[in-house]
């Protein structure tokens, strides 16, 4: 894969939206609005549902052309909107719309390292966003922190966003990562269900990601894509960790942010 590709078409990633969004819907029936989410503790499941519908307005505005800043925030939609599950649904549906009407050559604003062209960009983080967070609206129904079988993750997208995650999110900045404890190490990140696999290199300053395997490693992660996906996005607890390097320790404070 070419920097700046995605394994999956555009159409896979907006029927994840779509897909996302409903599973959000079906597990916020099961767990009520006032229900914990495990997965992300501040949060209710109202509050998960004012969040995703936030941001899939945000996404929509920038493909639209209509400006990078929120078009309302997190705290209006709880206090301001009377269908907080309609409002989601619209919200997720206006935003596939919008990608779907964008040209191929668009010009918008992106943040990740290594990031596919403006509308694949959306369509793919998009497709991540929905999916993440109809894994925490499952948490929120369960109680608790769910396996990769019960969120049930086609192995094609989960190893689209660990790909997303540790070519595009992970290298950013320039502060040296979290992982880092002075001493220069590399780890392979390795789905048992997919071909793909990763390489990443941690050292004193960002860390560096490549596709493949790309030379010896001190230690290597394994599990199903699922449970990689979600085990690195600290919404799993099932990745096999091999080495001494206490990687997933250190991982869990890797920031994600926009």
């Amino acid at each position: 894969m070419a920097g700046g590709q995605t394994d999956l078409a555009l159409d896979e990633h907006l029927n994840a939206i779509a897909a996302g969004a409903d599973r959000m819907l079906a597990e916020h029936a099961r767990s009520g609005p006032d229900a914990g989410v495990p997965t992300c503790p501040a949060w209710t499941a109202d509050k998960l549902l004012a969040h995703q519908a936030m941001v899939h307005r945000w996404a929509a505005a920038n493909v639209r052309g209509e400006g990078s800043r929120p078009p309302i925030t997190q705290t209006r939609i709880l206090a301001e909107v009377p269908d907080l599950r309609g409002y989601l649904r619209e919200g997720a549906e206006a935003l596939v719309s919008a990608i779907t009407g964008a040209d191929d050559d668009l010009r918008a604003m992106t943040f990740l390292d290594d990031a596919p062209p403006p509308r694949r960009f959306w369509a793919r983080r998009q497709a991540h966003e929905t999916t993440i967070h109809a894994v925490d609206a499952l948490a929120a129904a369960l109680g608790r922190v769910p396996t990769a079988a019960e969120a049930g993750l086609p192995v094609e997208l989960a190893a689209d966003g660990i790909d997303e995650l540790l070519r595009g999110f992970v290298p950013r900045g320039t502060k040296t990562s979290p992982l880092y404890g002075g001493e220069m190490f590399a780890f392979a990140v390795r789905p048992s269900d997919a071909v793909a696999n990763w390489t990443v290199r941690v050292g004193d300053g960002p860390l560096v990601t490549t596709r493949g395997a790309a030379g010896e490693v001190d230690a290597e992660l394994t599990g199903t894509a699922a449970q990689l996906y979600l085990g690195l996005w600290n919404r799993g607890a099932e990745i096999v960790e091999s080495g001494e390097r206490e990687i997933l320790r250190r991982f869990a404070d890797v920031r994600v942010r926009w």
